[in-house]
């Protein structure tokens, strides 16, 4: 027990928790949405890999020379945020086994249940993330103004990616249209507008 606790205290100094899991983190969300949504176009693995690498070393760089300031830097944010993250995911994961089993087809309030997983998982997420950063305890949107700038932003865009991919795991995955005919698609019948398909 205590050399396997010694040996990831051994990966936590090479930098595994600073370095190497929040850059394979980002690098991973961004390419695989770069993959699924095809905004650099079809067949376009290359660039998607390019852009993937640079937003992910756009975030881990800053960190490891120094360049954030105090309480700004992504990587602690990823770090705090993550543990918290992770249970949301499998509560979610649970709950949309439930959902499947139970209560695929029901809607309340003109959302589909999956619908509704989206949206507060979204809440969740940005709640966590805003904790991380600190942006609840003096006061949100005074916080979150002071904040705001190229920090905020790339929190703002994990967020979305995240709440992207939920959306996209939650969707009804039955038509094959462009890039934003397929989003704005696939978000109408997540939220419960008219979509293509589907008897009674």
């Amino acid at each position: 027990m205590a050399a396997l606790e010694n040996f990831f205290r051994s990966l936590d100094t090479w930098g595994l928790t600073d370095v190497l899991l929040p850059f394979l983190l980002v690098f991973t969300i961004v390419f695989a949405v770069l993959q699924k949504s095809h905004i650099l176009g079809q067949g376009k693995k290359n660039y998607n890999v390019i852009v993937a690498l640079v937003l992910a070393f756009s975030v881990v760089l800053p960190h490891v020379t120094g360049s954030w300031p105090i309480n700004y830097d992504p990587v602690d944010l990823i770090n705090g945020a993550l543990p918290s993250v992770s249970v949301v995911v499998v509560a979610i994961m649970m709950l949309l086994i439930l959902i499947g089993v139970f209560a695929h087809d029901k809607v309340m309030l003109g959302l589909t249940m999956p619908g509704w997983v989206a949206l507060f998982s979204f809440l969740v997420i940005l709640y966590i993330f805003g904790a991380s950063a600190g942006w609840w305890a003096s006061g949100g949107i005074d916080a979150f103004a002071s904040f705001f700038g190229e920090e905020a932003v790339s929190v703002f865009i994990l967020i979305l990616v995240f709440g992207v991919i939920v959306a996209f795991i939650t969707q009804d995955d039955t038509h094959d249209v462009g890039v934003m005919g397929r989003l704005g698609v696939n978000l109408g019948e997540l939220f419960g507008g008219k979509g293509g398909g589907g008897g009674h």
